[in-house]
């Protein structure tokens, strides 16, 4: 039975033959009498005994630790902020709303933040971290009437029981820094900027039409309005009115809004999803304004209807306007029709997509190529015109050209009303016609004319549409326009809890600003309304605080009684936390040029469009401002003033996935289950208490109804913040759904008490306390050097040089990829695979001085040990940091805590460069039984002269072969 060892010797060894056998089967029967080692790499190297002591010495309390340093850090009061010379860093989460409790969703954006700003501590910035409260708003107000107390005294009292909460994550939040909207001293510079805004013509009152809730007696948003077309919150039906609001000019930016989208573009700061989001909103599209001649027919209207296209080239396949319900002509027609006005009033309960419509009697519109001759007959029919539910009042010129060839929603439309009614196509994907898919269906891309088209049949359609604008733009029918979706921003609200409106109405001299010395505007102390439980703004009966006098002419005047869309506050909160406790202004310009703008902002992709968009409004507004310390030339606010330099407030933006929950219903009716009718005796098959069938399982959005919520706090109580925080992490990558499981924890807590132990086991074997962790990392280099210079011809040094290596490429290898995955934050998930990884090679690396057995992997150096652990602390560090406190202060008790931003002592690691040192001596050995290969195996190299004495080299090479597992096996 010739065992060949090849590779790695070449010539220098023969073929080896029979007279090996003797030590084989000697070793092998050597490893059959020896006690069978314990399963698992944590205990492999050592007896088991002397582990079972380990453990029970050593035993880890998580809970315990997480109160030790959280007591620690609160009692140690580290500056944290802006230095001039420091490199700052700002790193925000979005703030939450106060409603008392936080949910697992909260757990995780707050934990990404607080991860981050940790690891950035470590590489030696000054980071700011800071928190605060979105604290107006309807909700807190419809709470206070429910239980009929102050909606202040609520949110306050919220904010105490989630200001708890978060204590409890191990967060490393710079409570200095700390605001609430709903504070005065916070909401007199929002009115600040309002007045800014207003000064520079951007903020301007106007009639718009309005949700309005009639027993409520308030304005409702549109999600407030159910698909029936009431209220919310009171059932009642909703009103349309118009009423006089206040607007801020987002339109006078709408360009630079567009343009600086391709700097957030770049380096994928931003989700390319939340970037086309952005640009979907505000909508810019080229096109051309059609005038479509109307024969009225004896009634009072409009003589044409201008319709904004951006297909000018389907002009040829109208068949169809279809009208808003706000437009002019038809408020005209439905004084004198009251089929109309009752159409009119379902509308709002009808969705948006409805295909109903109201066809307009006694009124049709003539296509305006109807007067060229070359026109088809087919064009010059005259054109019915509906009130549509689909067509927007607020977009285009609130009419709708429909063509059903080339238009899915027209198409849909044109077959409810004219189900047998030809569609005309006026254009095909190739000139034979031959290639347009789907006959009957829309053709909606451009293509060529065909000879629906007239004269223009052949052409290409983008050159028609061209075309076909300058044939009509003489005669005044067409002319090519842009048009936007974006509209000024609507932020008057009818509601007591937000921030109030700085402006009073003179009779003498109008609307006038509310005085710099005068602010802020305090909201009055209204507690009988709340006590009474009443409904509607309680501002308008408030008499002894709306009366007033002018700041002009010291004359009678009211106060403005609406306040302002919550929206305002969150677009320029992160401006406030870098100068929270200024009381002149907002924020200084030398603040607002060290630390903005945000350097990492984190929350959920369902802000991506109006906050954030009103968030950059803001901060381009405000850096091109008095504020930040500009003085624009012209008096009148122009969007050139602030599209010079690119002012975006956040650098990059990372959102992260939701948070499912594991859900249980019963398979006979669908009903969700609540935790008590579920039986989990045996949790992979869990049962309906009341039936024993199997429960249907699945994760879905955690909700009340569905009863699968769970309590952050509950589970840190159970099992620590730090392993949860891991956990949290560890289960999915930042920006995918985390279908949240409990019992895959343990995974975690088990590679927490493993490198616990590792670190009780390595500070034990070596002295840490004579060295600093930064001396000692500038030895690691100095001694493979000179293990190198050495060259020792000992198999036991060698086979420590080689266990050494082996455990420093690795750490240089994780150092490498946790600092990327750190980087990307997308990918922390990875972070903890590979420190795990790191984990179980520097454990498999260590073995009890007593254990001498052949098979036995050698020992690495103590240095080597302690400053791979040195290394696997810090990285876990910002995932874990009291756990990794403590582990630290074991390691070098005199070394202080890890996030001493003052201290040099501990870094988050680097690479060395000791790659080019650090060549493996690991060759590969090839195994033969009876001349067949049955494995392959990695050895090390020889010591230098070995060749020459066969005997030692035989011996040498067998020890190898079995200190691996295959020649174990």
């Amino acid at each position: 039975m010739p065992l060949i060892c090849a590779r790695p010797l070449g010539r220098l060894v023969p073929k080896l033959g029979s007279s090996l056998r003797p030590l084989l089967s000697s070793a092998a029967a050597s490893l059959a009498a020896s006690p069978r080692r314990p399963v698992g790499v944590a205990l492999q190297h050592l007896g088991t005994e002397s582990w079972k002591r380990f453990y029970a010495d050593h035993k880890l309390d998580l809970l315990a630790l997480d109160q030790k340093w959280r007591q620690k850090w609160t009692e140690s009061s580290r500056e944290r902020g802006a230095k001039e010379d420091e490199k700052n860093k700002y790193v925000l989460p979005m703030f939450p709303y106060p409603s008392g409790y936080l949910h697992l969703g909260h757990l995780r954006v707050y934990t990404i933040a607080d991860v981050i700003a940790r690891f950035q501590t470590l590489q030696g910035h000054k980071v700011l971290l800071p928190m605060g409260w979105d604290a107006f708003g309807l909700p807190a107000e419809n709470a206070a009437i429910e239980r009929g107390i102050n909606p202040a005294t609520w949110t306050k009292a919220n904010i105490a029981k989630m200001k708890e909460q978060l204590d409890v994550m191990n967060g490393s939040w710079d409570w200095n820094c700390e605001l609430a909207t709903c504070d005065p001293d916070f909401y007199q510079h929002t009115q600040k900027i309002f007045l800014a805004l207003h000064e520079k013509g951007l903020a301007y009152q106007a009639e718009a039409e309005v949700n309005y809730d009639p027993v409520d007696k308030t304005v409702l948003a549109n999600e407030q309005v159910d698909s029936n077309g009431c209220s919310w919150r009171s059932g009642a039906k909703v009103e349309k009115r118009r009423l006089k609001q206040w607007f801020l000019k987002i339109s006078e930016f709408r360009e630079s809004l567009l343009k600086d989208l391709e700097t957030l573009a770049k380096d994928e700061a931003w989700p390319e999803r939340v970037l086309a989001m952005q640009k979907n909103w505000l909508g810019k599209s080229k096109g051309a304004t059609v005038k479509f001649p109307v024969l009225a027919f004896g009634q009072g209207t409009h003589s044409a209807i201008e319709v904004f296209t951006s297909r000018p080239d389907t002009l040829f396949g109208v068949q169809y306007i279809a009208l808003a319900a706000t437009h002019p002509s038809v408020q005209q027609l439905a004084k004198s029709d009251p089929e109309l006005q009752a159409f009119l009033s379902t509308l709002p309960a009808l969705p948006p997509d409805s295909k109903v419509g109201y066809l307009l009697p006694h009124i049709r519109a003539v296509n305006p190529l109807a007067y060229h001759e070359e026109t088809p007959e087919d064009t010059k029919v005259s054109l019915p015109i509906y009130v549509a539910p689909y067509v927007l009042g607020d977009y285009g010129e609130g009419a709708v050209m429909g063509v059903p060839g080339h238009d899915l929603r027209d198409h849909a439309f044109w077959k409810e009303h004219h189900y047998d009614a030809p569609v005309r196509f006026v254009l095909a994907a190739s000139e034979d016609e031959s290639t347009t898919a789907m006959p009957n269906e829309p053709f909606t891309e451009h293509g060529v004319m065909n000879a629906n088209s007239g004269i223009f049949k052949g052409k290409s359609s983008k050159e028609a549409g061209e075309m076909l604008v300058k044939l009509l733009e003489p005669t005044g029918l067409a002319k090519e326009t842009e048009k936007w979706r974006l509209r000024d921003w609507l932020i008057s609200r009818q509601r007591y809890w937000g921030t109030p409106i700085p402006i009073v109405h003179c009779g003498s001299c109008g609307t006038v600003p509310v005085p710099d010395e005068q602010l802020p505007v305090v909201l009055p102390e209204v507690d009988e309304h709340w006590a009474g439980k009443k409904t509607g703004n309680p501002l308008e009966s408030q008499t002894a605080w709306i009366n007033t006098s002018c700041p002009k002419c010291g004359g009678e005047a009211k106060r403005d009684t609406d306040t302002m869309d919550t929206f305002v506050d969150s677009s320029w909160y992160y401006m406030r936390f870098i100068d929270a406790h200024n009381k002149e202004a907002p924020f200084s310009p030398e603040k607002a040029k060290a630390l903005t703008p945000v350097d990492l902002y984190i929350g959920g992709v369902e802000h991506a469009i109006l906050h954030l968009l009103y968030s950059r409004f803001i901060y381009k507004f405000l850096m091109a401002s008095s504020f930040a310390g500009k003085e624009p030339n012209a008096t009148e606010a122009a969007e050139s003033e602030y599209s010079e330099e690119v002012y975006e407030p956040f650098k990059r933006l990372i959102t992260q996935g939701m948070v499912h929950g594991k859900t249980y219903t019963d398979p006979a009716t669908g009903r969700f289950l609540k935790p008590d009718e579920v039986d989990l005796s045996n949790p992979s098959q869990p049962k309906v208490v009341a039936t024993g069938a199997l429960a249907n399982v699945s994760y879905e959005k955690m909700s009340k109804s569905k009863h699968n919520g769970v309590d952050p706090t509950t589970f840190i109580a159970q099992y620590g913040a730090d392993a949860t925080r891991a956990h949290m992490l560890f289960q999915a990558p930042v920006s995918e759904i985390l279908d949240w499981d409990e019992n895959k924890i343990t995974g975690v807590t088990r590679w927490l008490s493993r490198v616990y132990d590792l670190v009780q086991k390595v500070a034990a074997s070596v002295s840490s306390s004579s060295e600093t962790p930064s001396s000692a990392s500038n030895n690691v280099k100095a001694f493979f050097e000179q293990q190198q210079q050495q060259r020792s011809e000992s198999v036991e040094n060698l086979a420590k040089l080689d266990t050494s290596i082996t455990i420093w490429r690795e750490v240089q290898r994780t150092i490498s990829s946790v600092t990327a995955s750190y980087n990307k934050v997308y990918t922390l998930n990875t972070v903890i695979s590979d420190l795990m990884s790191l984990t179980n090679v520097i454990i498999a690396s260590s073995s009890s001085s007593s254990s001498s057995s052949q098979g036995a992997a050698a020992d690495a150096d103590p240095l080597i040990k302690r400053e791979a652990v040195s290394a696997l602390i810090r990285m876990m560090a910002p995932i874990a940091p009291a756990f990794a406190e403590e582990c630290w202060s074991v390691l070098y008790p005199q070394a202080g805590s890890l996030f001493d931003v003052t201290s040099k002592a501990a870094r988050f690691p680097t690479p060395d460069g000791t790659e080019a040192i650090l060549k493996s001596r690991k060759q590969t050995c090839a195994v033969q039984l009876n001349g067949k290969t049955k494995f392959a195996v990695e050895i090390g190299t020889p010591p230098a002269g070995l060749e020459k004495d066969t005997e030692k080299l035989r011996e040498f090479i067998v020890a190898e072969v079995l200190r691996t597992e295959e020649g174990r096996a």
